[in-house]
């Protein structure tokens, strides 16, 4: 089993920013000291704010995690994810090679959607969350250009968003001495272009946070790992099955279930069950509400024909002793190993990342959580033995 953490960092307080930054680069630091965590995964959200409180406020993934690999040796960093959709493409595909060669090829790069309309009009209007098929083309054709300018010396692209190089655009430089392929010769026309730096990594590692089924046969046949998060591991079984069948048609091999996924799940261990959800209970809670209150709703909790109960608000079904049986791995170390145990034998779940660090939850307390986790729970899995007493 593959462990890492997932660090979409917020500001339930509105501390100072520079104490978060503290506390990531502490979490970070920690990691890279234990080798029982390969990643960092770090998400990009915008103007997620009000008077009181700052929910997610990683904008830029790409830079703070600049700053986490010039302070580390081995802890991979993870984009989870850019969002592709409100990055000029050229822009993206340059500062993403930038930082794998700064972190020298420890880079895995998450790419999303957008899940929030108010980020989405805000950063980019053809990423409009409302025409979600726009949407969809738009991350196509984004992807298309970042695998262009990744793998190709020189590249051109024209598509329904973008044109590159600039049409028509002349450009002459006798020290260059560019080829007849890149400029032409009789007009001086551009005709292609190329990034610098080209990525450290000769495969850079993609991935795709996803949830519904075109989603995750997009990813599968494009060559893309998998994000997964919220649903059920029944709601789940299905959409690895859709992965896995899709991958093994495009690579035209038998892909096991599990393989290229990874599975985001809120974690947190105390000594007991109670201290557990006393801790950390309201704390998830909250951001569940946030979260579903703002555009997932709730039916992603639901398993396979499953009829959610009438409430004049569905957000009211979002109760603690309601969520933690169907995703939290929220308990005793004992009762985390179990259901790591029981992600395996239903899913083949090869790799998993845990959140522990929700808005409103003390740092201390944070950190104590993931140092019980990799002392006590990510040791049982070293050599996917059967579950081990814990002391």
């Amino acid at each position: 089993m593959i462990f890492s953490k997932f660090l979409n960092a917020t500001n339930w307080h509105k501390r100072p920013y520079t104490e978060i930054l503290d506390e990531v680069r502490e979490i970070t630091d920690y990691l890279d000291q234990n080798s029982n965590f390969r990643q960092v995964w770090l998400s990009e959200h915008h103007l997620q704010t009000t008077n009181n409180w700052t929910m997610e406020c990683i904008p830029n993934p790409i830079l703070l995690g600049s700053d986490l690999a010039a302070r580390t040796k081995n802890i991979r960093i993870g984009l989870a994810a850019a969002i592709a959709t409100f990055w000029n493409p050229l822009r993206l595909a340059e500062d993403v090679a930038l930082l794998d060669n700064l972190s020298s090829g420890r880079l895995d790069v998450g790419l999303g959607r957008g899940v929030f309309g108010k980020e989405a009009i805000h950063m980019n209007i053809e990423a409009d969350l409302k025409d979600q098929p726009k949407n969809f083309r738009l991350f196509v054709e984004t992807l298309d250009i970042l695998k262009k300018a990744w793998t190709q010396e020189y590249f051109s692209h024209k598509g329904e968003f973008y044109e590159y190089p600039a049409p028509e655009f002349k450009y002459s430089n006798p020290l260059l001495n560019e080829t007849s392929d890149v400029v032409d010769p009789e007009t001086n026309v551009l005709k292609k272009i190329s990034i610098v730096p080209k990525p450290f990594q000769k495969n850079l590692p993609l991935w795709q946070v996803v949830d519904s089924p075109s989603s995750i046969e997009f990813a599968a046949k494009n060559g893309l790992n998998c994000l997964m998060w919220l649903p059920t591991i029944a709601s789940l079984k299905s959409r690895f099955e859709i992965y896995a069948n899709a991958k093994s048609e495009v690579e035209k091999r038998d892909v096991p279930m599990g393989e290229g996924i990874a599975l985001v799940r809120d974690c947190f261990i105390a000594d007991t069950m109670e201290e557990a959800k006393e801790l950390a209970g309201e704390h998830f809670l909250r951001y569940l509400v946030s979260v579903c209150g703002g555009g997932r709703g709730v039916g992603i909790f639901a398993n396979p024909g499953e009829e959610l109960p009438k409430t004049d608000n569905p957000i009211d079904l979002l109760t603690y002793d309601w969520i933690h049986p169907r995703n939290q791995l929220v308990g005793t170390a004992e009762f985390v190993i179990d259901k790591i145990h029981e992600l395996k034998s239903e899913l083949n779940l090869q790799q998993l990342a845990i959140w522990s660090n929700p808005p409103g939850m003390p740092h201390n307390a944070a950190m104590k959580s993931l140092k019980l986790f990799n002392e006590k729970v990510a040791p049982q899995f070293s050599d996917d033995n059967l579950i081990k007493k814990v002391s």
